[in-house]
């Protein structure tokens, strides 16, 4: 009932469009089954008289008529037209809502999910609920009105053969409803081998420089045949049991008309049936089947329409593991004083990452984050936007714990540059006012010129406009990690996430993207995360993260001269060069 209600929902908006189509849709039934009727009535009415009258009756008959199928072409083409445009409609709402929907979920969704799959259920999926929003109501009334208004006119004309007939049809319902249960589990599995089609395609495609790295285009090519050959399969085994439903059930349609013509017989044989009434009995047999060839069409769109809508469904009653409060708070005057208080975290109950962890830092330093990797430093800056929920312990910024703060005035607050920098395929331009997309050309520039990419960006063809590829794929790792700085820059944060933004880059762009990074940190509280050390020796606090604690802390000149895990790093990393160490 919860999925049926979701769908209803959706026609809310298009009401109008609903009830004409609705409208219509009847007008068609009335018509298809007046003209068998009148066909029966004017050679014992009208044409029963002498020539003259009858050619009198043509005068105005013809118009009649005319203009009754002149209603049924108009009917016919709004419920094709405006009938698909309010499915269409309908499609829209629900792939917006979907994207909408994958816009709130948290990073956890993601970690578990491939984009892939939820590709193919924004798009593959919703094509059919799309038919079936369209044609469901109306080929249910259409049909039904048919099949009862032909059913009580063939009742009229001769009482037991239409017993027979309804003895037939109950047969073909009965199987009707043994296949579809067959047939549902069927297109769910088209469903499910599809979307792994498109998660191998997103997977091989998005990873293509280090398949062609590592020549294992044979590989991708074998993955993508075995997932390519289960959807084969699947759809196969669907093509099979529609064959098996469309032919038995076209072997049952058949047994009407034997029925009809073998009993039509007997009765005209006894007397009770004039060879008229047959032959009208014979037009109602065409509009009482038809309609029901139609259901069985529809069973096979509502099968599909129904596993698409069912995995939307699901979709949509996920509920975000991080949601905002009710009465959240909005975060104003950030001064930048961060906290994390006793806080403990873990991906899943096996893979705890934080224990009791007590961190505090004031408003306007900078404080480094070093230790091995899988220590949990990551972890610890994707806390601070709430990206993840902390297990217990708070999280706090202007003694405000994260959890009772809006989530769009918390992540306006803070910016994050990363080592894998992410460019938007689009221009220049674009990617750096992606966080305001009403910036000026100045304010861009401006940004450009404190990221030290300004210079670059000029000597462009078409400069700010220059298009950058997938992924920036045209771009240098220092231009991307350039770009990312000045899109900060624009965005202006009071709390700034440096995560290894330098560490894979050469010499030359380490240079001018750290002094960028230094003129990004004046007068803002930053967390940086760095493996090499020589880039946070200027830092206020250095915390030594290790086994999802706080191992040791303070300066750099103090953690040299304590002579503990910092040191050791310290030295590990530069043992071996001709420098004078400053300790």
């Amino acid at each position: 009932m919860s999925i049926l209600k979701r769908f209803v929902s959706y026609y809310r908006p298009y009401m109008a469009f609903f009830l004409m189509d609705i409208f219509c849709a009847v007008v068609l039934s009335v018509i298809d089954l007046s003209f068998p009727q009148i066909l029966r009535w004017l050679p014992e009415g009208l044409f029963s008289g002498s020539a003259e009258s009858i050619l009198s009756a043509l005068k105005w008959l013809f118009p009649a008529l005319l203009g009754m199928y002149l209603v049924r072409a108009l009917c016919q083409f709004f419920v094709t037209s405006f009938g698909h445009i309010m499915g269409t409609r309908m499609e829209t709402d629900m792939r917006q809502d979907l994207f909408n929907q994958y816009m709130r979920m948290s990073f956890s969704y993601y970690d578990k999910n491939n984009t892939g799959e939820m590709m193919s259920r924004l798009v593959t999926d919703l094509f059919d609920i799309s038919e079936l929003a369209h044609h469901g109501p109306e080929n249910l009334l259409l049909c039904s009105l048919k099949i009862i208004g032909s059913f009580v006119l063939l009742l009229r004309i001769n009482v037991p053969m239409t017993l027979i007939l309804l003895a037939v049809t109950g047969v073909l319902v009965v199987f009707t409803v043994l296949r579809q249960t067959k047939m549902q589990s069927i297109f769910t599995e088209n469903r499910q081998r599809i979307a792994e089609v498109n998660a191998g395609v997103q997977n091989s495609l998005a990873g293509i420089r280090v398949v062609k790295t590592f020549a294992c285009e044979a590989g991708e090519e074998e993955n993508f045949h075995t997932s390519n050959g289960r959807y084969r399969k699947s759809k196969e085994r669907s093509y099979m049991a529609m064959g098996i439903f469309h032919g038995g059930s076209n072997f049952i349609q058949g047994m009407l008309y034997v029925a009809i013509i073998v009993s039509g017989g007997f009765f005209i044989a006894h007397g009770s049936l004039s060879y008229t009434d047959l032959a009208i009995y014979a037009l109602y047999i065409g509009i009482f089947i038809t309609p029901i060839g139609q259901l069985m069409d529809f069973t096979e769109m509502l099968q599909k329409g129904y596993a698409g809508f069912k995995r939307f469904h699901e979709i949509m009653e996920t509920q975000p593991e991080i949601q905002e409060k009710p009465n959240a708070l909005p975060l104003t005057n950030v001064k930048g004083d961060l906290e994390f208080r006793d806080v403990t975290f873990s991906y899943n109950e096996k893979e705890q990452v934080l224990s009791h962890l007590n961190i505090s830092i004031p408003a306007g330093e900078t404080c480094a984050l070093v230790g091995p990797s899988g220590g949990g430093k990551t972890t610890i800056c994707s806390l601070l936007p709430r990206f993840y929920e902390v297990d217990s312990g708070s999280v706090l910024v202007d003694g405000h714990d994260v959890r009772e703060l809006e989530l769009k005035s918390l992540r306006e607050a803070i910016g994050i540059v990363q080592q894998d920098v992410y460019i938007f395929a689009g221009s220049i331009r674009e990617n750096i006012a992606y966080g305001k997309k009403d910036a000026t050309q100045e304010e861009i520039e401006t940004a450009a010129k404190n990221a030290n990419i300004h210079d670059f960006i000029l000597s462009l063809d078409e400069g700010y406009d220059t298009y950058v590829g997938e992924r920036g794929t045209r771009l240098s790792g220092g231009q991307k990690q350039r770009i990312a700085i000045a899109r900060v820059f624009l965005k202006n944060p009071p709390i700034l996430i440096l995560d290894e933004a330098t560490s894979a880059l050469d010499n030359e762009s380490e240079k001018h993207i750290q002094e960028a990074l230094d003129r990004l940190s004046v007068g803002r509280t930053t967390v940086v995360i760095a493996h090499r050390l020589s880039t946070i020796r200027g830092a206020e606090k250095i915390i030594v993260i290790d086994e999802g604690g706080v191992q040791e802390q303070g300066s750099h000149q103090e953690l040299m001269e304590k002579g503990g895990t910092y040191a050791r790093y310290f030295n590990m990393q530069f043992e071996g060069l001709d420098i004078q160490l400053d300790r």
